[in-house]
């Protein structure tokens, strides 16, 4: 693993409590909690993809210029 992937002891126990939270906001449910975790994504997936989209075309209407050093 590269070192700027590697998570502070921090870092784990406040994922572990989100998944904790995370599998009791769906009662104990690990299926449901795969299953809304997947929605989850997939809405961020798509809020991602339009937002691309927009600066895509902001970029080519010229209303933002690149940066050129």
């Amino acid at each position: 693993m590269s070192a700027n992937l590697r998570h502070a002891p921090a870092d784990d126990r406040e994922l572990e409590v989100a998944v904790d939270q995370a599998i009791a906001a769906c009662e104990g449910d690990l299926r449901a909690t795969v299953r809304a975790l997947i929605v989850a994504n997939q809405f961020l997936e798509c809020e991602v993809s339009e937002l691309m989209k927009a600066v895509s075309h902001a970029y080519t209407r010229g209303r933002f210029h690149t940066y050129s050093g």
